[in-house]
């Protein structure tokens, strides 16, 4: 598959985002049997080739080491890697936004690391771009062709066939994690645990959250926090178009062994999305390159701006909950008073991380202050001991010869 790059932000960062961009699948199709002809071809002054998208990035990255420093290759439906070239030419400032401030994008720089994969299923796409436009699954081009759908190959819920399966368009493989592509994809989310993931697509407007295995939201504050950015999203960006509300609940039926839910549930991701950002309801079932991607510069131009703002605007709102949720964090502790014992058992400092492992650098200090506190503790000891022997060996001759 290649080596894998991950775009980042430089400096130390106080909130990790990460976006994933690739399409080898869409809510919207998953039940309409695409394997006919498609009749609109791709319009290739519009569109990278999956080559000539990597090398522009990769020359985005060489002119800015300080900023973009390496990047990730996957990904299927044209339109979504595009947005994922256009953002990086945003953050990079290689191009600009109306109305999206220069020194926002510094403020970003200096609290965000921001992962992107920009093709995720990059054998998949070659065969779209070949002419198979209606293709969806992963395109391993060694014998047999594998066939699965990426986006059922992760393990929550895998495998459950719905009444109206689809064999050809669902095929979730022959286990979960079976296929390279997904399995390096976990890989990257458990290396450096995000707060943030979006799995983008094409084929509606829609900004979804979990679940896509069953007809419900998660409970609690963390669903009001990713339902509220997403409204508001909605009501900025796509102008009241997009279908906000979890995947398995909004597009009529239910989808199992998705990466959106594997990072909510498994991987404990406090906000997982699903954004899918252009889709054309007039287009007919057959004619796949239209109903996905925008056919024409000015539909082009304007997803690319208006989903890039969208972006913007969402890590901005993530700044700014992070600094709520500290700040609540803070007055919480004051309230509470901490006995010596509780704060060398780790109070203050043993926090653990959604994947159940103290903090790295934290938990170093205490293992040091446990180390110093028990060879203190056990010279003390020793010295008790020594001490008590040799009162001990005083004693004894005048006790041997003492008669009773």
């Amino acid at each position: 598959m290649g080596s894998r790059r991950v775009l980042s932000l430089s400096s130390t960062p106080s909130l990790l985002v990460i976006l994933f961009c690739f399409g080898p699948f869409s809510h919207i199709n998953a039940k309409v049997n695409l394997t006919g002809p498609s009749s609109t071809p791709i319009n290739r002054d519009l569109y990278h080739t999956s080559d000539a998208l990597m090398e522009q990035i990769k020359a985005l990255v060489h002119r800015h080491p300080d900023k973009l420093y390496s990047f990730g290759q996957h990904g299927r439906e044209l339109i979504t890697s595009e947005l994922a070239l256009r953002i990086l030419s945003i953050l990079s400032k290689e191009q600009s936004l109306p109305n999206v401030d220069p020194l926002s994008l510094h403020y970003l720089f200096e609290r965000l690391v921001i992962k992107v994969v920009p093709m995720e299923n990059m054998n998949g796409r070659e065969l779209v771009e070949a002419g198979d436009l209606c293709e969806r699954r992963n395109g391993l081009t060694v014998y047999p062709r594998r066939g699965v759908d990426l986006n059922r190959n992760w393990s929550v819920d895998w495998g459950k066939k719905e009444k109206d399966y689809d064999p050809y368009e669902e095929n979730p493989g022959t286990a979960p994690f079976s296929e390279p592509e997904t399995q390096m994809m976990r890989k990257l989310c458990l290396s450096f645990e995000p707060h943030i993931w979006i799995n983008v697509h094409s084929g509606m407007e829609a900004l979804f959250m979990p679940y896509d295995h069953k007809n419900t939201t998660p409970d609690g504050l963390p669903s009001y926090r990713m339902k509220l950015m997403l409204q508001r999203l909605n009501h900025l960006h796509c102008k009241g178009r997009c279908l906000v509300g979890s995947g398995g609940g909004s597009v009529g039926y239910l989808a199992h062994g998705t990466a959106t839910d594997y990072m909510f549930d498994v991987a404990r991701v406090p906000m997982a999305f699903t954004f899918e950002i252009y889709g054309d309801g007039t287009a007919s079932a057959k004619d796949c390159f239209k109903m996905f991607n925008p056919v024409d510069q000015t539909t082009f131009n304007r997803v690319l701006n208006d989903w890039s703002a969208a972006f913007i605007a969402m890590f901005n709102m993530s700044t700014h909950q992070l600094d709520e949720l500290r700040s609540n964090t803070m007055a919480s502790n004051l309230d509470k008073s901490v006995s010596i014992d509780d704060y060398l058992n780790g109070y203050l400092m043993d926090r653990r991380s959604r994947y159940g492992k103290k903090m790295e650098v934290l938990d170093l200090g205490m293992q040091e202050i446990r180390t110093y506190f028990r060879l203190f503790f056990l010279s003390s000891v020793l010295l008790l001991l020594m001490f008590c022997c040799r009162i001990s060996k005083r004693i004894r001759p005048i006790i041997s010869g003492t008669t009773f």
